[in-house]
């Protein structure tokens, strides 16, 4: 496995020593290397096959056209991690950056089947793992955090609020784990393609295995059976065994034509016992039924369904049903039936709805700027289920309907937000500001009036953000988004702080019953 590892390193050095430019036979200049170490190499990766940041390669930007490349790296881009350079670079060495990685790599590794089974490893059997936890903590009421400012993660017990475990993770953890349907088990996934089981019960990793290169998220099936792998390199969704991280099936995102594409996310569906992929290249929804014994599925007209006549017709273990978009969908949220996708593109003006059922778009919503839908949270308004989500362009919150899928409220906030939380128990929705520089705010916004009726600001010049409630929803925990960060937990009706737990940098904090029972209050 070592020796795995040298040749792919072996692999990526050259490639970025070694690339061609715009001239075929043009070394590129130091300078070029440098800037692209300094400025690009520590969220792209130095072989550019990404990290925090997605890998920059030709494949994997088909939307960001070249001559817009430019204005990216001197601006920033809104709503993402992506800074501005403007002042740091000048326009040759920008336009020089752009020609770099628009070059395709002369090596891309491949990762397969035989390299993803190659890097399994296995810490503990399964079958010898303790059927009761080890520690006194309420194992539904727990919580874990991702600190993202050294690359741990913490487990917490939610009824005291003290720290029980902590353990080193893989580098740059995304920042939403999934866990098994009784909480027992959780996965993480990281940037670079790491897969982890961690068991909640005797505190220790189980397994490990790398289903891709740079990856977007997982998902876990509903039976508990299953973990669904998204990756941007190589296009691809992995299908593991939950129990032991076992590569299943390694699936290419191809379209019709043989063209591949990133996926967006993936996303567990539990009344369709199926996976829900979003794909980032083609204007296409993926469904992958992992049911025994699934139904035929029939990509295109079907003549006579007894008969089994149709056209593109999948049938066997994890048939994908594909469902045609009139827009990518960058960002998606499902109804608590998880019969409608409520989605939206990064530069769309108006977000769409779509019946899995159906297989087609139904309705459209008006939602300007770049709604946050995958943070979004719904309640009971006025005899009404809406929807509220924050947007990540502008400073407001969005309060749709979900009966007519009208805008009934914008909620101006000192701010464009990520993150949007709230709990079954509590009148009070918390909305983190995020970007700008009243990032250290947070609204508190009562749901049965639309109204704010406080914000925070518990640490002055330092990014606020990510609640999560716990079990009973009489707590709030709230991050400071600092390497000298902090866990808050606030009570949940009085708003007052009860504690204040050190933290490095915590990305996120995720309570066990609210994530296993899908709380209407935070995000799925």
């Amino acid at each position: 496995m070592l020796n795995l590892y040298k040749l792919l390193l072996i692999g990526f050095t050259f490639s970025i020593t070694n690339s061609a430019f715009s001239e075929p036979n043009k070394e590129p200049s130091k300078s070029l290397l440098t800037n692209y170490k300094t400025h690009c190499a520590e969220c792209h990766g130095e072989d550019r096959l990404g990290l925090m940041g997605p890998a920059l390669l030709p494949q994997n930007l088909k939307r960001l056209k070249k001559n817009r490349a430019g204005d990216v790296i001197k601006l920033g881009r809104i709503a993402s991690q992506m800074p501005a350079y403007k002042d740091k670079l000048s326009d040759d060495e920008i336009q020089e950056l752009v020609n770099y990685i628009y070059t395709p790599l002369p090596f891309v590794p491949k990762w397969g089947m035989d390299k993803i089974k190659a890097t399994q490893k296995i810490f503990v059997n399964p079958d010898t793992l303790p059927k009761k936890p080890v520690h006194k903590a309420d194992p539904l009421n727990m919580f874990v955090v991702v600190e993202i400012g050294d690359h741990h993660v913490s487990i917490l017990d939610g009824d005291r609020f003290e720290p029980i475990y902590r353990f080193k993770s893989h580098f740059a953890l995304h920042g939403g784990p999934k866990f098994s349907p009784d909480g027992r088990f959780v996965y993480f996934a990281s940037r670079d393609g790491w897969i982890t089981k961690f068991d909640m019960y005797s505190l220790q990793v189980i397994a490990d295995i790398r289903a891709g290169i740079n990856t977007r998220n997982l998902a876990v099936s509903v039976d508990g059976r299953y973990v669904m792998v998204a990756n941007n390199l190589p296009h691809s969704l992995v299908l593991l065994d939950a129990k032991d991280l076992a590569p299943i099936k390694n699936i290419p995102v191809v379209n019709e034509k043989g063209e591949s594409s990133r996926v967006s996310a993936v996303y567990v569906a539990p009344p369709r016992n199926s996976f829900i992929a979003a794909l980032k290249d083609f204007k296409e929804v993926w469904e992958i039924k992992y049911g025994d014994n699934p139904l035929p599925v029939y990509n295109g007209l079907m003549h006579d369904f007894q008969l089994e006549e149709g056209v593109a017709r999948e049938k066997g273990s994890f048939p994908i049903q594909r469902i045609k978009l009139d827009d990518y969908l960058d960002d998606f949220f499902f109804d608590q039936s998880y019969t409608l996708m409520i989605g939206a593109s990064r530069n769309a003006k108006k977000g769409q709805v779509v019946n899995l059922d159906a297989r087609k778009k139904i309705a459209e919503v008006d939602l300007g700027g770049l709604p946050h839908l995958g943070s979004g949270i719904t309640w009971k308004y006025q005899g009404h289920t809406v929807l509220a989500t924050p947007n990540l362009k502008k400073a407001e919150i969005s309060i749709i309907d979900m009966t007519t899928w009208k805008t009934i409220k914008r909620i101006k906030t000192e701010g464009p937000g990520f993150f949007m939380r709230s709990h079954e128990n509590t009148h009070y929705a918390w909305a983190g500001v995020f970007f700008g520089p009243n990032k250290d705010a947070v609204h508190i916004i009562d749901k049965r009036t639309l109204k704010i009726v406080k914000t925070l600001r518990p640490a002055p010049g330092k990014t606020a953000a990510h609640v999560e409630f716990d079990k009973g929803g009489t707590h709030a925990l709230l991050s400071i988004w600092d390497d000298d960060g902090a866990v808050i937990v606030y009570d949940a009706n009085s708003l007052k702080e009860i504690k204040r737990l050190p933290m490095k940098k915590p990305s996120g904090k995720y309570n066990v019953h609210n994530k296993i029972t899908r709380s209407a209050g935070t995000s799925h």
